[in-house]
């Protein structure tokens, strides 16, 4: 583009907090109808949300929250959340995703885990989302919630408490605010546990059809004081081998109620839940759906009588999402079983994204689709999505190879690189704004 240049915009107050804070936008090329700006740094319509940048912060857990059950700041984002989320805001992320928050107590992937369950706008869970959406749009970004129910998998310490004990995962007890007797899942038994370890997880029990229906709700409550603090994306986690993602696996899922079984009643449980979002949120308002393309047990002893979920599964289950007011599609996989056997290399996952969205395509829909996984190098992100928006077949194939993705997100490569963005614009030549604060340093 012949320029490397960045830009600061003028300094104004932003109107998104209560105290002083400049206006920023960092990330936003200065000219994204050049023909020569990389689909990666063009803006981004969903619905009514239009994002600055291709760019997504993935939803990482960081097991920093107050687990005392008795505490009124039990699952509230803290002033840490302020720090790690808001920086990765500053540094020019499109769309920022807060962390896997439960819609129950029990849903929690840890006991130090986040949660939007509490009722009321003076609720420590309310208040500490709030700040940190609301610092997050005064520079600039969207906010993402994914929200979540970790079932089966759900009351273990983080992960570097069980790493001190020599173990990959430990279950918490009582002591440490832990909840060994009320794990659950859409079936129960010691077969069920997720991994025989010792002391790895716990035992969990079957959810009865009326605690599913329960969990439904949960959605759409935990949703509406979401929207009430001010999230613009909505994300129902259904991947890694949590809750949902239990319930879609016939490995996983042996109900005989109306939640199992069938393919059809096994993803009952999505499409109840996205409904009773959509009924909450806005029209406007962006609903993504994260999912785990493949459980990789194909040919493994566990799936042989039943089956297991992998990308037929997945492309049927696409078919439906735009008729239940799913917008995007977020492309991960595994997790669900200690059996997989994965396919490792570095396209692993952004290959599956790619086959989903060829299938969407081919059928005429417009389900976007988000790629994750081992992203970390500007050439390979700008080729996920370039031409994804180009506006015929025949101007998309003039741009190169078919995109495999309309966005990426990324998670691991932030935590080494928060600066990532821009240093993509660098080595991409794309002029782009900057915090007024960085301004000396560009």
């Amino acid at each position: 583009m012949g320029s490397n240049a960045f830009q600061s915009p003028a300094v104004t107050k932003s109107s998104s907090t209560p105290y002083f804070t400049p206006v920023n936008n960092g990330g936003a090329a200065l000219h994204p109808d050049d023909p020569k700006t990389p689909t990666l740094f063009r803006p981004l319509q969903i619905r009514n949300v239009t994002l600055k940048n291709r760019i997504m912060v993935s939803p990482m857990c960081m097991y920093s929250c107050e687990s005392e059950p008795s505490s009124p700041s039990v699952g509230a984002l803290t002033n840490y959340h302020l720090a790690h989320l808001g920086h990765l805001a500053l540094k020019g992320a499109g769309l920022v995703f807060i962390e896997a928050t439960a819609v129950q107590p029990n849903g929690r992937i840890s006991p130090n885990d986040s949660g939007l369950w509490q009722e009321g706008p003076n609720s420590e869970q309310f208040l500490g989302l709030k700040r940190v959406v609301e610092f997050m749009h005064a520079q600039g970004a969207k906010v993402g919630i994914q929200l979540a129910h970790a079932g089966r998998k759900a009351s273990v310490v983080a992960p570097w408490l069980a790493a001190q004990a020599g173990k990959p995962s430990l279950r918490a007890d009582e002591s440490v605010g832990g909840w060994p007797g009320d794990v659950v899942g859409p079936s129960g038994g010691e077969e069920h546990i997720f991994s025989p370890e010792e002391d790895a997880y716990c035992v969990p029990r079957a959810l009865s059809t009326a605690e599913v229906r329960e969990l439904v709700a949960a959605f759409a409550k935990s949703t509406r004081l979401a929207v009430q603090a001010g999230v613009d994306v909505i994300e129902i986690h259904g991947a890694h081998g949590y809750l949902i993602n239990e319930f879609l696996s016939p490995v996983t899922n042996k109900r005989t109620d109306e939640y199992g079984g069938s393919f059809e009643n096994r993803t009952r449980i999505v499409r109840e839940v996205a409904a009773a979002i959509r009924e909450v949120i806005p029209e406007g308002m962006p609903l993504f759906l994260r999912i785990s393309a493949t459980e990789w047990l194909e040919g493994q002893p566990v799936a042989a009588e039943s089956g297991s979920w992998g990308m037929q599964s997945s492309l049927e289950l696409v078919k439906q999402l735009p008729e239940w007011g799913i917008d995007l599609v977020d492309v991960s996989s595994a997790a669900n079983h200690k059996d997989q056997k994965i396919n490792l290399h570095t396209a692993y996952q952004t290959d599956l994204a790619g086959q989903i969205r060829q299938a969407i395509r081919a059928a005429g829909a417009s389900t976007l689709v988000g790629a994750v996984g081992l992203i970390t190098d500007s050439e390979q992100a700008r080729g996920l999505v370039q031409g994804a928006d180009e506006a015929t077949t025949a101007e998309a194939m003039l741009s190169g190879p078919e995109p495999k993705a309309d966005a990426i997100l990324i998670a691991r490569q932030f935590l080494r690189e928060p600066e990532w963005v821009f240093s993509t614009a660098r080595k991409l030549d794309v002029p782009v704004t900057v915090p007024v604060q960085f301004g000396r340093a560009i």
